[in-house]
């Protein structure tokens, strides 16, 4: 007789799926006077989804369980990303809040479809299983589809919906068909049953590099990695500015977290096969989007080709494929996320006449007009620029010494050029914002979550040089596990 699934390791999950479905149907009883009361219920189920995850790690520690008939696993790598997406997810609803209302967008589908999304980025980073990997990443990627394309009325935004769809639908279909080759190849779509397989570390087939290569273009193309980019700009600019925000950070992590499960622990013992698409993914992620943003106009779209390089960046650590790797890019993400989710609470406040401004142009003597804006904005351009000691230059640093110490210099090389030419136009901002001429105030308030949420994410940036004990012993925890021994 078969043993019962043990459904207590996926209860955040679970919880959080239950929230979604039950908003749905409040919301569609209680209509559009129920709108800020759904927001902020999902917001409260973010806080609750995060509790029932971290209570067990806090009172018992983190030990791997593997659920679900092997399908889910939960471990400390599960538990400190879904932890960054939660945060990334909640600070997201917070600044759409305001700007949904002002711009006649406000409906309780959005946080809903938000919950489901984040659902699906769970699921991703506790899959165990190709097929467990694939539902969620489809759950994932259709609510973010539909955030895409949520101010239905403006074109912009209907293209960046389909675009994003007819892409990433591409970009699924070749992770299924990737995962289909392994499958016929390996014989088990199991992550656990593939390390053991390939353990030994002997040379694989060409069908099987076929299926991973195919694997890693579905990834590469959820993390906007080139040259799977394509979507980025567009789907940036067009889509509502929280929405903006929301896909430059929750899902990066859930994708960059797939990648180092993936890679690391089914495919551990192929890492010479896979190595140099790592290697050649990360520099030209790097490379494209330090000089492609140059001559950027939409700050939105710069912000795009920012996190492409960044995403570049973070991608050292796997290339590296060591215990100090994987650290690098935990701590790498989880700076990442309060530098860009500050700075697009930042944008958020670009409003002048009642309507939304987006150009880089428009921040001009902003010192003048908003001086606590204007260095809140500072802040996070110097820490993306990697300028110490703001966070953003140790989370650089740390995959840069992974990298040396894996015997990959030049690539560390590359990454430091190509950080020295991205910092020019993190740099023009800071130049517009205090040296040139002010073009007229931007709208107030701001709003109260807003503000909130630029002051959390600027403190957290100032203060990780003098308190970074404890994202740097999680990410080491984490690390460890991975690597034992």
């Amino acid at each position: 007789m078969t043993a019962a699934p043990d459904f207590l390791p996926v209860l955040p999950e679970m919880f959080l799926g239950a929230s979604g479905m039950v908003l749905l149907i409040v919301g569609a009883y209680a209509g559009a006077r129920a709108i800020r009361a759904v927001t902020w219920l999902a917001v409260l189920a973010l806080a609750a989804t995060a509790a029932i995850l971290l209570y067990p790690a806090w009172t018992a520690g983190v030990t791997r369980q593997v659920s679900l008939f092997g399908m889910f696993v939960t471990d400390g790598l599960g538990v400190f990303t879904q932890t960054l997406v939660i945060i990334g997810s909640l600070l997201s609803l917070l600044i759409a809040m305001r700007f949904n209302e002002r711009e006649g967008i406000a409906r309780f589908e959005f946080p809903v479809l938000v919950l489901i999304a984040t659902a699906g980025m769970m699921m991703m980073i506790a899959a165990n299983d190709l097929i467990a990997l694939y539902l969620g990443l489809e759950l994932q990627s259709l609510a973010l589809y539909v955030l895409a394309a949520f101010a239905r009325d403006d074109v912009r935004s209907t293209e960046a919906g389909l675009k994003y769809f007819v892409l990433g639908a591409v970009a699924s279909g070749m992770l299924l068909f990737g995962a289909s080759m392994v499958y016929g190849f390996a014989g088990t779509t199991s992550f656990d049953g593939l390390a053991k397989l390939f353990a030994g570390g002997g040379a694989a087939g060409v069908g099987l590099i076929t299926g991973i290569v195919f694997i890693s273009v579905g990834l590469a193309f959820k993390v906007s990695a080139v040259p799977f980019h394509m979507w980025t700009p567009d789907v940036y600019e067009g889509a509502p500015t929280p929405v903006t925000a929301f896909f430059s950070i929750a899902p990066k992590i859930a994708a960059l977290t797939l990648f180092l499960r993936v890679m690391l622990q089914p495919f551990g013992g192929l890492f010479g096969d896979w190595q140099q698409i790592i290697w050649a993914i990360s520099v030209a992620s790097m490379a494209w989007g330090a000089f492609a943003a140059i001559a950027q106009r939409n700050i939105k779209r710069l912000m795009a080709y920012s996190s492409i390089g960044h995403v570049g960046y973070a991608l050292i650590g796997l290339a590296a494929g060591t215990a100090a790797g994987v650290r690098g890019v935990l701590v790498y993400i989880a700076i990442y996320l309060f530098m860009n989710v500050g700075t697009f609470a930042g944008i958020l406040c670009m409003r002048r006449n009642g309507k939304m401004v987006e150009g880089i142009d428009d921040l001009a003597g902003l010192s003048r007009t908003h001086p606590a804006l204007a260095l809140a904005l500072a802040i996070f351009m110097f820490s993306l620029a990697g300028i110490p000691p703001l966070a953003g230059f140790f989370g650089k640093l740390y995959v840069f010494m992974a990298a040396i110490d894996a015997g990959l210099p030049v690539l560390a090389v590359i990454g430091v050029l190509t950080s020295v030419v991205g910092a020019y136009y993190y740099l023009r901002i800071v130049k517009l914002m205090y040296f040139d001429e002010a073009q007229g105030a931007f709208d107030r308030p701001f709003g109260g979550e807003v503000a909130a949420v630029l002051l959390v994410c600027a403190v957290a940036i100032l203060f990780f040089i003098a308190w970074p004990g404890p994202l740097l012993n999680g990410a080491d925890a984490v690390a460890a596990t991975l690597f034992p021994g």
